[in-house]
């Protein structure tokens, strides 16, 4: 089925089984000699799970190349133990690995950061100092030091890091190089760090090692790099004894999305298809590639000789073996929500998958064949409920699934209604595959009643949570709507005013904005914000043409902080640009006074009123209820009183902001418990 995908590839002194490479993620666990062991459980998984060629998270060369104090790096043959623990894990499954080597320049979170010039970057509170031509040099020689010890340490090879705006990147674009020496000043000499890199690698490791460089094909930032530019740097780079061209697309600090899920699958592969034919060597497509199918196509079509992946690998390691074995529809998806991976990654906490919460974790959250088979009913087929239900029948338990619903997914089913949101009716089809394959048997428009349960030895509460109406006067009001009715499709006026600006609140908007049904269209997706061609456009970043939104949508918030404070921190910028595009407006401080015929009444701040405060209405049609949910637990106590043994899980334990992340963990984690 997956001819193109599944072809080995023979790189002259090595052949990779097959075209996935699991693209560099950070996990954290690189920073800590002591999470060895389980870094080396990780790769393991994946590699047992078919992958061609996995890299690492990024190691810097040097001290000032740390992405924060004492962050992985690999400088001294003092630490190769713990390289060799994870190398020899994949090795004896039968993977290959490259370490990659990555400088973080001025994105480096400390005081000793070093850029090609002394300018801060927008996301970062230090201000870097120019590198000096002897350090320069010295950088380059650390380059290649680094590349030796990962040879030593076993690993099949490297990948220079030379995209994202670390530093390599930002020697290469004007933005960031402003030197007039023989590292900047036009395009050829602004490429010399780069391509030197290369060069002194390949020099220090010898012919038989691959030697990765991870290429920015947009910058997504003005004054990036041209097209042009970007050519001339594939070829030189080739040249200079490159094995392979991964691709990166986007800077950390661009205002262009690259991997969220409102990011149309595959909307960068444009690109990677115009660079192939520039270069004899392979080059790898990346950003939004989750499905074989999709996978199989691009490589059919010639656009690239490989596919990138690495958040997909988080989601399901046995992503190629499913794939490989005609069982593409058992794949646990991405779902590009950042929630688990990225978002953890810039906190400094151990990443992991939202829908997959052993990734990282192999280690600690063991799913093993139960000891004492247990006859168990799950409450509720939400997230927390599907994940709970179809574990414990992994293992080997007895379990009755029971939804008052007429289908799975709790609250993931409005989700999946948000334009942009649409990828989250994968990990339903994931789950509803999923429990026909472990033999849960799924009771569907069923109420389970205390009666219904006493004969079970466990029962888990999974039955999720219901809107919170507030004590606002004129909520009965006939133009008032919870979140969920309106998700559902009731009817809503042309002027909107939408209470709460958590999440929901968020999501309810952008799914005002659109039309009903939209698709992921990567040409419009592409205009609104602002994605343009590098053969005439530097940087590959234009104007932004957003088109007209369906409604007048207003956003309301009782706190005075930014609306949507509470967002993931790599996602929430994404949401608010969007509301932005779009004219909405936002309302902050206020106090809700009552509904009535002509609108929602307000009191909001105003430095010129008396008392600091002013009434204000607004002439809305419709008044959209986004504050909060209500656990439903009503079942516990009669369970408990019955003296059956309950447990609660999901936003029936806790029903603050639909936290599917931790209703997944907690669901898995119990069922590997029992």
């Amino acid at each position: 089925m997956y001819d193109h995908l599944l072809a080995p590839l023979d790189l002259g002194h090595v052949v990779l089984k097959n075209r996935v490479l699991m693209g560099s993620m950070h996990t954290g666990l690189e920073d800590r000699g002591r999470d060895a062991g389980r870094l080396a459980a990780y790769f393991a998984e994946r590699a047992r799970g078919g992958v061609g060629l996995m890299v690492t998270g990024g190691y810097a060369p040097n001290r000032t190349g740390w992405l924060f104090p004492t962050a992985s790096d690999l400088r001294s043959s003092r630490t190769l133990g713990r390289h060799r623990t994870v190398t020899g894990a994949v090795h004896a499954e039968g993977g290959r690995i490259a370490l990659q080597l990555l400088h973080a320049g001025r994105y480096a979170y400390h005081p000793l950061s070093q850029s090609a010039s002394a300018i801060k970057a927008p996301i970062n509170p230090f201000r870097p100092r120019a590198m000096r031509a002897g350090t320069v040099r010295r950088t380059i020689a650390d380059f290649a030091r680094s590349a030796v010890l990962a040879q030593e340490a076993g690993y099949d090879g490297v990948e220079v890091m030379g995209s994202e705006g670390y530093l390599v990147n930002q020697f290469l674009a004007p933005r960031t190089n402003r030197r007039t020496d023989a590292w900047g000043g036009t395009p050829e000499r602004r490429r010399r760090f780069a391509v030197e890199i290369v060069r002194a690698v390949r020099e220090a490791v010898g012919p038989d090692f691959v030697v990765v460089y991870r290429i920015s094909l947009l910058d997504l930032v003005e004054d990036g790099q041209t097209w042009e530019e970007t050519v001339a740097l594939a070829r030189e780079v080739q040249a200079a004894g490159a094995t392979i061209l991964n691709t990166g697309i986007g800077w950390h600090e661009s205002r262009v999305p690259t991997i969220v899920t409102s990011v149309p699958r595959g909307a960068f592969t444009w690109a990677t298809a115009r660079l192939r034919p520039e270069v004899s060597i392979p080059v790898v497509a990346s950003n939004r590639i989750n499905d074989p199918d999709q996978a199989e196509a691009l490589l059919a079509a010639g656009d690239a000789d490989l596919v990138s992946m690495a958040r997909p690998l988080l989601a399901d390691p046995e992503w190629v073996a499913k794939a490989q074995a005609g069982r593409a529809d058992e794949i646990n998806t991405c779902i590009a929500c950042n929630q688990a991976c990225l978002d953890h990654t810039f906190r400094k906490k151990t990443a992991s998958c939202m829908v997959n919460p052993r990734a990282a974790h192999e280690t600690k959250l063991v799913v093993a064949p139960a000891a004492i088979e247990r006859r168990v009913a799950v409450v509720g087929a939400g997230p927390a409920g599907l994940a709970c239900a179809t574990t414990l029948a992994e293992r080997g338990h007895a379990v009755d699934l029971f939804e008052s619903g007429p289908e799975i997914g709790g609250q993931f089913l409005l989700a999946a209604r948000v334009p942009g949101k649409e990828e989250f009716r994968e990990t339903l089809r994931y789950y509803d595959r999923r429990i026909a394959r472990t033999g849960v048997a799924l009771h569907l428009g069923t109420t389970a009643d205390p009666a219904r349960l006493g004969g079970y030895d466990e029962v888990v509460v999974a039955t999720g949570v219901r809107p919170r109406v507030p004590g606002l006067v004129g909520a009965d009001h006939p133009s008032v709507l919870p979140y969920d009715e309106v998700l559902r499709g009731a009817a809503v006026g042309d002027r909107v005013a939408v209470v709460g600006a958590g999440g929901i609140g968020f999501d309810v908007c952008t799914f005002l904005l659109h039309d009903a049904s939209p698709t992921l269209d990567p040409e419009a997706w592409a205009a609104e914000w602002g994605v343009g061609d590098p053969a005439t456009a530097r940087g590959g970043v234009t104007a932004v043409a957003a088109p007209p939104a369906r409604r007048e949508v207003h956003l309301l918030q009782r706190k005075t902080t930014k609306h949507g404070a509470g967002l993931g921190r790599t996602s929430g910028w994404v949401h608010r640009a969007a509301l932005q595009h779009h004219d909405v407006r936002l309302h902050g401080g206020v106090t809700y006074e009552r509904v009535d015929d002509d609108g929602l009444h307000l009191t909001v701040p105003d430095t010129d009123a008396p008392d600091g405060r002013r009434a204000e209405l607004l002439r809305v049609d419709t008044v959209v209820l986004c504050t909060g949910q209500d656990s439903r637990r009503e079942l516990l106590a009669p369970l408990e009183a019955a003296g059956v043994r309950a447990h609660v899980i999901g936003g029936a334990d806790v029903a603050a902001e639909l936290d599917a992340k931790r209703a997944i963990r907690q669901g898995t984690e119990l069922a590997a418990r029992l």
